[in-house]
């Protein structure tokens, strides 16, 4: 009975950050949340919300904390996958949209957040990606694809592919979860987007701008 008491104040929190997140997947934008909505939809107190989170905005940075696992594991996935260099942006395209059919509420509440009322969450999502474009200029610059492009220039244009892919994530939710012709128009259309991005990249003199 101790052991569960001690367990208790843990899995009361992640009741609260999981029933944000479906209410987010059940069409619910997450800064229109309430602290009694989500708490019925944890099925628990109000009162116990206070316990683990000051407010809903604090409750939203930490479910920014874990989107960036999310991303970290994909990362990790598309690292431990992707070994040649004519597929990368395929390949890599193809575990994106993997990862946000299987974590979709978690893009959605992505997507929300970036154009959402709370700065603090905003900025929180803003900075992951930021984290995103950083490790994707480490990839390049390890596998030596971009090394005429200096690095102001390479930092560039991973945030370029960063934002593509962002605003790809919006067309990849708008559609339905099984909605497989749609899903592989907006993976060929996000595929083509980065080809050009890179076959830009590959031509521009850095030394010269």
């Amino acid at each position: 009975m101790a052991e569960r008491q001690r367990r208790k104040p843990g899995e009361t929190r992640e009741k609260l950050m999981s029933a944000a997140l479906t209410l987010v997947g059940k069409g619910r934008h997450f800064a229109s949340l309430g602290i009694r909505e989500v708490t019925r939809q944890a099925g628990v107190v109000p009162t116990s919300f206070y316990r683990h989170f000051r407010n809903m905005d604090d409750l939203g940075l930490q479910l920014v904390d874990e989107l960036g696992l999310v991303l970290r594991r994909m990362m990790r996935e598309a690292r431990e996958h992707v070994s040649q260099a004519d597929k990368l942006i395929e390949e890599s395209v193809d575990i994106f949209i993997s990862h946000a059919r299987a974590n979709r509420s978690f893009f959605l509440f992505m997507a929300q957040g970036l154009a959402g009322e709370s700065r603090a969450v905003q900025e929180g999502i803003r900075s992951e990606m930021r984290f995103f474009a950083s490790e994707l200029a480490n990839d390049l610059r390890r596998l030596r694809l971009v090394d005429h492009l200096s690095d102001s220039d390479l930092d560039m244009t991973c945030d370029l592919v960063v934002r593509s892919v962002a605003f790809s994530l919006t067309d990849l939710l708008g559609v339905s979860a099984d909605d497989d012709y749609q899903i592989d128009q907006i993976r060929k259309r996000t595929i083509r987007f980065l080809q050009l991005i890179f076959v830009g990249a590959a031509n521009w003199n850095s030394v010269s701008q």
